[in-house]
């Protein structure tokens, strides 16, 4: 784990360095993502002794589509071995162990951020936010090497409300040097739209419920893509080059094709090609 993340390498999950953090802290209820309700800080059934998964290869087949779509940004490893220098939750004690999943979640939520502005910072349009973007960088990385009781105490989402004001100044710059008219749809309801071959270039998509959307062959060039709702979208021979602020679990939940143009900061979901 570097000191400064220099590059989205270093925002991604390392489960080998993790105790099953995912698995455990967090809670689940039985729905379309779950075969079964777990409680936070309960071991999943499907948890090994050595923190990996016992279906890892047949998640999707066996109800747990919601683990196949989840990503720490590299929060896991860094609680596991960084925060708690590597004590297992397993052999310490119980005060330790509920510490341990108290801290990951607000870790991840730090992590995601620091996703959000390290690439926001290789954004030549956002120069003139730069600095600016990088003292929260900087900020954000130093709230995240913290203690465990530090970290406990963090008013995290008064962080990302600082951070998201920058991130917004970016959204604006990045999206005004995109051609045509740029559509604002910030928060809107496309659960289910017929949005076939559209024009979204330079799209404000944040927020944007997009649920079961038929975006098959639309252009999403330089549309921005923070935290919108892409479960289950068709993104069939879509055009997202140049997207940003789009992270790996949004894509893993999305449904897409071998001819779906992505851009570089995430990889194509390997159920893609199971799926046409």
């Amino acid at each position: 784990m570097h000191d400064h993340p220099g590059d989205l390498a270093d925002l991604r999950g390392d489960c080998a360095n993790c105790f099953g953090l995912c698995c455990v802290a967090l809670p689940f209820a039985a729905s379309a993502d779950f075969a079964l309700h777990k409680d936070a800080g309960k071991p999943c059934p499907n948890l090994r002794g050595d923190h990996r998964c016992g279906i890892h290869a047949e998640l999707r087949q066996q109800g747990f589509t919601g683990c196949t779509v989840y990503d720490c940004f590299g929060a896991g490893q860094r609680v596991s071995q960084v925060t708690f220098g590597g004590q297992d939750w397993r052999t310490g004690s119980r005060e330790h162990a509920r510490r341990m999943f108290d801290v990951f979640p607000v870790v991840r939520q730090l992590h995601e951020l620091l996703w959000y502005l390290t690439e926001a910072l290789a954004l030549p349009a956002a120069r003139p936010v730069h600095a600016d973007l990088r003292r929260a960088l900087e900020d954000t990385e130093r709230l995240a090497r913290q203690s465990p009781q530090e970290l406990a105490a963090l008013d995290v989402g008064a962080h990302r409300q600082q951070v998201n004001v920058l991130l917004l100044k970016t959204s604006e710059l990045a999206r005004a040097g995109t051609r045509g008219r740029k559509k604002d749809r910030r928060g809107a309801d496309l659960i289910g739209a017929r949005l076939k071959g559209a024009d979204l270039r330079g799209a404000n998509l944040r927020g944007a419920y997009l649920i079961a959307a038929d975006l098959t062959g639309a252009d999403l060039r330089g549309a921005d893509l923070i935290g919108a709702d892409l479960r289950d979208a068709d993104l069939s021979d879509a055009d997202l080059t140049g997207v940003f602020f789009l992270t790996q679990p949004q894509l893993n939940a999305a449904r897409g094709t071998a001819g779906t143009k992505l851009p570089e900061t995430v990889s194509r979901p390997a159920h893609w090609t199971a799926l046409h």
